[in-house]
């Protein structure tokens, strides 16, 4: 039997009997209970369709355009479509936590860039999350391949498992994870679609989730459409509007030019950091409350620094920064136009000649125009593609 006749016996409809009482009869009712909702063609997330501008370098360029040599897949987990929809099941299946109330997507909403808008996502026993949930979108499109804020987990593989331990937020143990996948019908011919067995252990489930969200990359703004025709990311984009143009000047022209130097931290058309290891964006003068990296790191140069995440779907994944701290891009323009503190582990880039914050001064106009410019990444796309969503019905 082929997998998509296997997987509809065993997915499409699970029925049992309810007995009903009436006053003249006893009656037998069935009732239906469908589990998941995939297609029997698995959808393809392994063809990217990538346009030019991701692959593609512009001469001339101090930084990297092209996400060339970014991927973070290691050779022994390549994507592939049942590995990624067996990941999909998983990412949004509310029974891998202690009560069966939270998924990964509790935290990682796809209408919400898959972030979360609460400052702090709710565990699963009501509890907050110690950080504001971070974007997934081009999770694989960072070099130096760590996750969560502080870059604890060494790789994606590692990451995915993290969130099922935590006490707050799913409140599992590994064992009882794999127990309870072992445990649901619907799990064993998509393990074995995926991976050759029926077999069913937490290497292949961190595999299975890391290849899903590895798959959600973002490429089809209003920014692409401006791209696609345009030499490089500098040139005026046609489609956009003179105050989008102006803001995407001062997100790619260096500050002693008169502009913002974004493109240095958030670099290539994925808008991830090239830069080897997170950075201090100069939140607050000390590190009192939350030491980032430097909790994961014994180098004290880590103190203060979080990852640097992509700003694509940005308008989607507020509130902003590893504490949500900023509710509107508004606010966070402001930060970086004059809200700069002299931490001592301060990014350079974020230095005036002096070594102190530097100070944009933009005008009305121009902060606006920023913004205007970072709503162009918004990609709606991500939000419907339906092989990123809930397969539960």
């Amino acid at each position: 039997m082929c997998f998509t006749q296997s997987l509809r016996l065993t997915l499409s409809v699970l029925c049992f009997i309810a007995i009903t009482s009436c006053a003249d009869d006893n009656t037998y009712e069935p009732i239906e209970d469908s589990v998941l909702n995939l297609p029997e063609t698995p959808f393809d997330y392994i063809n990217l369709n990538l346009p030019s501008h991701f692959t593609n370098n512009v001469a001339g360029q101090p930084l990297p355009t092209s996400i060339n040599g970014l991927d973070n897949t290691p050779d022994d987990n390549p994507t592939t479509n049942a590995g990624a929809t067996l990941g999909r099941v998983l990412f949004y299946d509310k029974s891998l936590s202690a009560n069966g109330t939270v998924a990964c997507a509790s935290c990682h909403k796809q209408d919400e860039g898959f972030s979360d808008s609460a400052v702090l996502s709710l565990g699963f026993n009501g509890g907050t999350t110690g950080r504001h949930s971070m974007t997934l979108i081009n999770s694989r499109y960072y070099q130096r391949g760590r996750f969560f804020w502080d870059e604890r987990a060494s790789t994606l593989e590692e990451q995915v498992l993290m969130p099922f331990q935590d006490p707050v937020e799913m409140g599992m143990t590994l064992e009882q994870v794999v127990s309870t996948v072992q445990n649901q019908e619907y799990y064993q011919p998509l393990f074995e679609e995926a991976f050759g067995t029926a077999d069913i252990d937490s290497d292949k489930i961190s595999k299975a989730l890391a290849q899903f969200v590895r798959s959600i990359v973002s490429y089809s703004s209003k920014y692409d459409e401006g791209r696609a025709s345009a030499p490089s990311p500098g040139a005026n984009f046609a489609n956009f509007t003179a105050e989008e143009n102006l803001g995407k000047n001062l997100f790619f022209q260096t500050i002693p030019n008169g502009g913002g130097a974004c493109f240095g931290c958030h670099t290539t058309e994925a808008f991830v950091s090239a830069n080897p290891g997170p950075q201090n964006n100069g939140l607050d003068v000390a590190s009192d409350t939350d030491q980032g990296a430097g909790s994961v790191f014994t180098n004290p140069i880590f103190v203060g620094r979080f990852k640097t995440t992509s700003l694509r779907n940005i308008e989607l994944t507020g509130p902003y920064m590893h504490d949500g701290r900023f509710t509107s891009l508004e606010e966070v323009v402001e930060h970086y136009n004059s809200g700069i503190q002299a931490h001592p582990t301060l990014s350079p880039a974020l230095t005036d000649e002096n070594g102190n914050p530097v100070r944009l001064n933009f005008t009305e106009a121009e902060k606006n125009a920023l913004v205007a410019f970072l709503k162009t990444m918004t990609d709606n796309s991500v939000s419907a593609e339906e092989k990123w969503s809930d397969p539960f019905n």
